[in-house]
């Protein structure tokens, strides 16, 4: 496990440990529907310049193996501070890593690899295969805020995405992050030098919309490899203020 520190002059990497358990924040979301109707967003926050990151791969990969129908969606970020340390993560954006430094100051955590954030209200070590399946069934035993749909038109590079919600979301956004669902690289230097990596459910993209009015429409650009076979489209809804994934759904292309 690696935790990457930021000081007032730029991002140097330190070595820690993290608590194995992951850390519930506390929320002051009213739930409108019955318990037991929930879902887990697994946000996994990973890189191929990490050594440790591997083994939360695979546990993702299992428990998506394993899903079956249950209402789990999982979502990995390849960040890019590991870059600089001999090997370049070709999935990885800064973006990815934005979004995971966000995720510390909403949970008051800290920054590592492998991190996985669940439902943006916990987090724990993603290699943890028992503070990970706790953290899940916690997670599908919940009560959900309200409902998303999305129903999309694939055209040239681009997908028209219609939603709709079913509660307020006036302090929201709406994500969609353009998913591809397995990959391979073989790594040539850095901490995995002579490794063959497999990930799952890799965010290519992330688009991030205002929300008003309980349906309309957005736009996503897409790569020219894009298909419903190797790729999917997941679409969330997130609190602005405290990180609080509120709804989540795949879109029906």
């Amino acid at each position: 496990m690696k935790t990457i520190m930021m000081s007032a002059l730029g991002a140097a990497m330190a070595l820690t440990l993290v608590s194995a358990v992951c850390a519930n924040r506390n929320t002051t979301h009213k739930k409108t529907a019955p318990a037991g109707n929930g879902f887990a967003v697994l946000e996994l926050f990973t890189s191929e310049g990490c050594s440790s990151c591997p083994p939360a791969d695979a546990l993702l990969a299992r428990i998506q193996e394993e899903a079956g129908n249950k209402p789990i969606y999982m979502l990995a970020y390849h960040v890019d501070y590991w870059n600089r340390l001999g090997w370049k993560d070709v999935f990885s954006d800064s973006r990815y890593s934005k979004r995971q430094y966000q995720y510390s100051e909403q949970l008051n955590s800290q920054v590592y690899t492998p991190q996985l954030v669940v439902n943006g209200k916990s987090s724990c070590i993603g290699s943890d295969e028992a503070a990970v399946t706790n953290a899940v069934g916690d997670a599908l035993a919940s009560a959900a805020e309200q409902t998303l749909t999305i129903k999309g038109q694939l055209q040239s590079g681009k997908a028209s995405l219609a939603y709709e919600f079913t509660d307020n979301a006036a302090n929201s956004r709406l994500l969609v992050a353009v998913v591809q669902k397995h990959a391979v690289s073989k790594v040539t230097r850095g901490e995995n030098e002579g490794r063959v990596l497999s990930h799952v459910q890799i965010v290519r993209d992330l688009h991030s919309f205002g929300l008003g009015a309980r349906q309309g429409t957005v736009q996503v650009n897409l790569s020219g490899d894009f298909n419903t076979q190797e790729w999917e489209l997941i679409g969330m809804i997130q609190h602005s203020g405290t990180g609080a994934i509120e709804a989540v759904t795949r879109a029906s292309l």
